[in-house]
């Protein structure tokens, strides 16, 4: 018989979109939650959002909603927030981004099941918008990106993934909580606050308190040896971290002479963590002859079995032709989209679950209203008539 994933049996209505909310349904998700996502009558502002497969379906939507069940409700009549508000207090965990409307309100579910617990994504705490692209921008990170010039933007929504992260572990506590006292609750995670809160507790805002902000250094790793060098048939990144992966470099590069003799040259000691940072620019200048006369493979060869850490630069191209390989991906055939390589969850418990495709939209909607609100087949089908609940 198959082990139960730890969060079978919890329920959870997600009101949401974008990134941030959809990713934390999605981590309870695949931990075993009955996650029901409810959305508009035709979708929310993100169900066709980019990359698009060729079909034209949203792989965002797709890929950040596996797992999880569909309803569609008119959430702009009172008649449909009725119906989500219902589902709401029977499930009696809610996480949402959206805006409040009336009758989904904290207060307002709370008031339909006093034990509810409330998980709602902010902008900002006093309840100003933001994104993850403005708060990056306000959050100091993109002034210390690149080289030069102007400000650089991450590629990757990085706030909203950890937002999404946070707000798993939040609901999680909250429904901890609930299970020792009784008691519901209303946690409020800002996305301005997880950026905030990221840059103070990894130094760069006491750092900038006590002396200076962080200068741009480009791909160095800072207050240690790291960057990255051009070889003969691509681009590597190379860290060094310890003692022990400096002195492994030097042996495997077969420049010990010449890195002792800098070292004599610039009364520096490179076994300090501190020293080869304040003269990277001098010892990448030693190391990337050595670099630039090796393919990528002739530097695994020469790195084989070494402390050294690195990696050659890929796009994603290479990165999707060698997924077959990775325990992590399974084969998922999803509605709409097709067969392809998709993740599981990164959490493992006792094993690797296969990847569940993500619903169609609105495709739970029956279903759900019969099995958790009780409803007949014919108040559904009266739903649905009205374009109250349901796609058709």
């Amino acid at each position: 018989m198959e082990a139960l994933l730890p969060l079978a049996g919890m329920r959870i209505v997600e009101i949401s979109s974008f990134v941030a909310a959809p990713l934390g349904g999605m981590t309870l998700a695949q931990l075993g939650a009955e996650v029901i996502r409810v959305d508009q009558v035709g979708g929310g502002p993100d169900i066709d959002r980019w990359p698009l497969a060729p079909s034209g379906r949203s792989l965002y939507w797709a890929g950040l909603n596996k797992g999880k069940r569909s309803v569609t409700v008119d959430l702009r009549s009172a008649e449909g927030r009725d119906v989500a508000a219902r589902l709401a207090a029977e499930c009696g965990t809610v996480l949402t981004n959206a805006p409040p409307r009336g009758g989904l309100g904290p207060g307002e579910l709370a008031a339909r099941r006093p034990d509810l617990v409330h998980v709602q994504l902010l902008g900002r705490r006093d309840g100003g918008t933001g994104v993850d692209y403005t708060v990056n921008a306000a959050s100091g990170f993109p002034s210390i990106t690149g080289r030069d010039g102007a400000p650089v933007n991450h590629a990757l929504p990085v706030w909203d993934v950890v937002c999404g992260l946070y707000l798993a572990a939040g609901l999680l506590a909250a429904d901890r909580h609930r299970t020792r006292t009784g008691e519901g609750g209303r946690l409020r995670v800002a996305l301005d606050d997880v950026a905030l809160a990221t840059a103070g507790n990894l130094g760069y805002l006491a750092e900038a308190q006590l002396g200076a902000p962080r200068e741009r250094i480009g791909n160095h790793v800072f207050g240690e040896f790291g960057r990255d060098f051009r070889t003969a048939d691509g681009r590597v990144m190379v860290a060094v971290v310890t003692g022990r992966q400096w002195r492994d470099l030097v042996a495997a590069t077969g420049l010990g002479d010449v890195v002792a003799a800098l070292e004599r040259a610039l009364g520096a000691d490179f076994g300090s963590a501190g020293d080869r940072y304040r003269h990277r620019e001098a010892i990448g200048g030693v190391l990337a002859s050595w670099f630039a006369a090796r393919t990528c493979a002739g530097i695994e060869d020469a790195l084989h079995g070494t402390s050294v850490l690195w990696s050659r630069y890929r796009d994603f191209g290479e990165v999707a032709a060698e997924l077959g390989g990775r325990p992590l991906m399974g084969e998922l055939d999803q509605p709409g989209i097709g067969p392809h390589l998709a993740p599981g969850s990164p959490l493992l418990f006792g094993g690797q679950a296969p990847p569940a495709p993500a619903p169609t939209l609105g495709e739970h909607t029956a279903e759900v209203l019969r099995d958790v609100l009780g409803m007949t087949g014919d108040e559904v089908a009266g739903l649905r008539a009205r374009r109250i609940a349901g796609e058709g």
